[in-house]
Parts: structure tokens; sequence; C-alpha cells
């Protein structure tokens, strides 16, 4: 999913790419696009300026995700993939792990004891138990994996092929707490901030990974999630303030999809994947204006046009024809036409070679 801190990271890599453009002395086409991401759903920004207008967190939710409702979610926890393929995992914090007492302010590790199974280690590092499969280090409600953050809830070591997954077994809303402020700034409206809880948590009830003992990742395949390190009081408020609520359609917890900018428009789900979702359509965005990537532009000389589209043409580049857009002007297919050959091209497939923000683009010569 494409968001807003995602976007914060994305953005320095897609700024690089877009910095390998053309100078201006040299530019010989020039793309001028709208949005950030993929366009499906909430424009994080559309939700900011919304916000900014005064509009409350229903009535933003109910904005992008077409005739859903706001319902409640049953509480239950989330098993979120943190690390894999480790051979030991050190933490603090800990009361009790595999059946024994712990000091919390002391440093335990859990190790591979086989292929399938885990071991719990002292400080000095001597064998103080075996765990099973899983070693399971729970404290009072929270626990540091150390080097890599505090998490509340309980922290999992599970033996898989010889290694390790670190896995964070947490409450709904204690999960909720760890993601809102790595995918909205703490600093925005409280409206806005509430919205972003609430698709956070529909999009985490709604999409399970049938990973090897867990269910969500912590990075993009799924929400980014810094566990209790990363709360702030703002984005705790919001997941207090919605506690269990989710926007639902036709009585299913929706995939409430959300991502940075839309450009002024959103875009249907059939559109950028494959099957049709009744409450992703495409929607006006008037509000997404505040994002300082609702519109953007950058050039390429000839021979950076002809270096990324060669196996699409041949002969002289002659231009790029969209042939074909979703509910927004996003492209959905583009002809690359040449003096000799042409082809055809998805929208996707022009992002992803020019390092754009969105398909929503157009080139033309200079």
């Amino acid at each position: 999913m494409g968001r807003y801190v995602r976007s914060v990271a994305l953005a320095a890599a897609v700024s690089a790419l877009l910095a390998a453009g053309a100078s201006p002395a040299d530019a010989a086409w020039v793309a001028q696009g709208r949005g950030f991401g993929h366009g499906v759903g909430m424009s994080q920004y559309g939700a900011y300026g919304m916000a900014k207008n005064g509009r409350n967190y229903k009535q933003i939710l109910r904005h992008y995700y077409t005739g859903v409702k706001i319902g409640q979610a049953n509480v239950r926890a989330v098993r979120v993939l943190l690390t894999s393929g480790v051979s030991s995992m050190a933490f603090t914090g800990a009361k009790r792990a595999c059946g024994k007492s712990l000091k919390p302010n002391k440093t335990y590790t859990f190790r591979v004891a086989s292929s399938t199974k885990v071991s719990l280690h002292r400080p000095n590092g001597s064998r103080l138990a075996g765990c099973g499969r899983e070693g399971v280090a729970a404290g009072s409600g929270k626990v540091r994996y150390v080097g890599v953050g505090v998490y509340r809830g309980k922290l999992i070591g599970r033996a898989v092929g010889g290694t390790l997954y670190a896995i964070n077994k947490v409450g709904i809303e204690d999960y909720v707490k760890g993601v809102i402020p790595n995918e909205a700034p703490a600093s925005w409206p409280a409206a806005a901030l509430r919205a972003q809880a609430v698709a956070a948590r529909s999009y985490a009830l709604a999409t399970r990974v049938n990973g090897n003992g867990y269910n969500l990742y912590d990075d993009t395949r799924s929400q980014v999630y810094g566990g209790k390190s990363s709360e702030q009081r703002s984005t705790n408020r919001a997941a207090k303030a919605t506690a269990r609520q989710v926007i639902k359609y036709d009585g299913k917890v929706a995939t409430a999809y959300f991502f940075s900018t839309s450009g002024g428009q959103t875009e249907n789900s059939e559109d950028v994947w494959t099957s049709k979702v009744p409450y992703l359509r495409s929607v006006k965005d008037p509000a997404d204006k505040v994002s300082p990537y609702h519109r953007w532009r950058v050039t390429f000389t000839n021979a950076q046009m002809k270096a990324k589209l060669a196996p699409y043409f041949s002969g002289k580049l002659r231009r790029i024809k969209v042939i074909e857009t979703g509910g927004s002007p996003r492209i959905v297919r583009a002809r690359i036409v040449g003096s000799k050959s042409s082809s055809v091209v998805s929208g996707a497939t022009l992002r992803s070679l020019f390092g754009l923000r969105s398909t929503w683009v157009r080139f033309k010569r200079k």
C-alpha cells in the first residue's frame, strides 16, 4: 500500500530517480503529472485537507470509501513479523519466557536449537530452557527487542528452517497505536489522524497474510508498524477515540487502501489492480491540493527516453499516446510510438521505467 510515511521514505528514492532527469538545457521531453501512490482509497493529504476544512473523520472516510458504514470490529490479537532469518534474538523487560521467571532488567536471548526448536539463554549465554517451536517472552505489557524497538504485547522467537522469525503478538488496538505515527504525521489535525486510525484498523483486519506463524508484516507489504517505540500522544488519542471502529461494506470489514496524494481524483480499484471493489470507486478530491505532490514535473533528454523505452519501439521516438485511462486521468494503457514500430504498455510500466510518483502523467516534447 502507498502511504504517507512510506511516501516520506519513498520520496527520497523517487526524488533521486527524478533528479536523474535532464538538465534544463538538455531537456527534450517533459513528464507532467499529479499525485503520489496507487490512487485507490483514501488520499492521506486529501484527508488532511478535509480535516483542515472542518470535516470530521467519519465524513472523511465516507468520502473516500463509497457506501461504507462505520461499525465495530471484534477485538483480537495480530501477529506481526518484525525480522526473519536471524540466529538469535536478545530482549529485555520480560518477566517470563518458556516457563521460566526472568528478571526484567536483564538481557536474555532466544537462539536456534534446531530447525524446529528454540532455546532460551541467560545473560551469561548459558542455556536456561528449551522452548519448543516458539519462545514467548512476556513482561508488564511490553518487551524490548534489543536493537529493534519496544513492543506492546509479547515477543516471540519462532524456529523456521534453522533460523528465527521475530514476531510481535499484540492486540489490534495496540497494533494500531504503532501504525498511525508511521503512516501519518502526528502533527496533523485530529480528524485526519482518526480517519487514519480507522483505515489502519480496517486494513489490518481485512488483510491476513498466511505467513509462517504471522499474519501481518511490519513494513509496506502490510502497513508500517513501529511498535511502542514509535507511538505519539496525538496518534494514541486518535486510536483511543476510534477504538474498535472499522469501515464495513455489506456487513464485512472493508479493505481500506490508502496512499499519499491523489492529484485531485482517486482511482477505481479495477483500473489499478484486477478486481472491481464496490467501495473503492474514483471520487473527486479537491482537498488534496494541499499536498506538495499534487502536481509535479520532470524532464528527460532524448537519450534518456530512448534508453528507457528501447524495448518498446524502433526508429525514432515520436510520442507516448494515452489510449486508456481509468476513472481518473491515470494511464491504464499507452502506446509507445516509434517511426518504425510501436508497442502498448501499462501505466504501471511507465511509472516504473521512469521512477514517477504516479500513473497520472502525460509526456510531451519540449
